[in-house]
């Protein structure tokens, strides 16, 4: 099995695997308790350093923290928050300060390595207090980095406010931003490298673009359905595997610090590995 590279998480200090694990599915009800703790101690055995997760991927908060505790030491910890939070109403500045608490609860942690606001529009960022309260949790020294997800405006907004390795400067600082980064995506690598250029983690999310290569018909949510019409214009690459090539593009791609994906197989996560660890595409 490949060895994955490991590379510095913008100027934060700290560093993470070329291939992360989204851990959406790991939080699913339907999937048993013992075969969740299987896939989150297989991932770490496998060398996956990165884990990110949210308050919306059900279980899986609190999944990670019943399994991994004992393993804290072995890889960055990421989660996302900025709404449901039972009695505050969402993206406020209380409901981001409660549900990182309640984050930490459910994660077994003290302090977790990277919180972002998870996809909160631009209007949000500027007049919710949303990113105060996130600020104010690195001050407090409950959240290591500030960090937003997202893409459009808002994700550019977050790029400009880059202000990685401070203590939280209220109001002015993120670390690091999470964005989708794919064949599909015609903008996402100058917005990587825009985020780099700033000093900023960089976690790329979707690589697979939905896998617009396997879709007989375009499907029927209006985001997949966009990368199903972008492909079309690309299928005269065609690379012998379109899922090794897809992964690849995204984890080696300029700006990229991290590359997350998902599912509940092990031995497709062990193919993701090798295949990262194959390194960049050849020009």
């Amino acid at each position: 099995m490949a060895v994955l590279p490991v590379r510095p998480f913008g100027t934060t200090g700290l560093t993470v695997t070329a291939l992360g694990f989204g851990a959406m599915q790991a939080g699913a009800s339907e999937l048993p308790e013992d075969a969740a703790a299987a896939l989150l101690h297989g991932v770490l055995d496998l060398g996956i350093r990165v884990i990110d997760t949210a308050r919306s991927y059900g279980l899986s908060e609190v999944r990670i923290g019943r399994h991994l505790a004992r393993r804290r030491d072995e890889y960055l910890l990421s989660t996302k928050v900025g709404y449901g939070v039972d009695g505050v109403p969402d993206w406020t500045y209380e409901c981001v300060r409660r549900g990182i608490d309640a984050a930490r609860d459910r994660l077994r942690v003290d302090v977790i390595d990277v919180v972002h606001l998870h996809s909160c529009p631009l209007d949000t960022l500027l007049h919710a207090g949303v990113a105060d309260a996130l600020a104010a949790a690195v001050q407090r020294g409950t959240v290591r980095v500030a960090a937003y997800s997202g893409e459009n405006d808002a994700l550019d907004h977050a790029i400009e406010r880059a202000a990685p390795g401070t203590a939280g400067d209220a109001g002015a600082a993120f670390g690091a931003v999470q964005l989708s980064v794919n064949v599909c995506e015609s903008g996402a690598t100058r917005r990587a490298v825009a985020a780099r250029a700033r000093g900023l983690g960089v976690v790329a999310k979707r690589p697979f673009a939905g896998l617009p290569w396997r879709a007989s018909s375009a499907p029927e949510d209006p985001p997949h359905a966009e990368y199903r019409r972008r492909f079309a214009s690309l299928q005269g690459i065609a690379p012998p595997d379109w899922a090794e090539f897809a992964l690849r593009y995204a984890a080696h791609a300029p700006g990229v610090d991290t590359c997350l994906v998902g599912g509940t197989r092990l031995d497709h996560l062990r193919r993701n590995v090798d295949a990262v660890g194959r390194g960049p595409l050849p020009p």
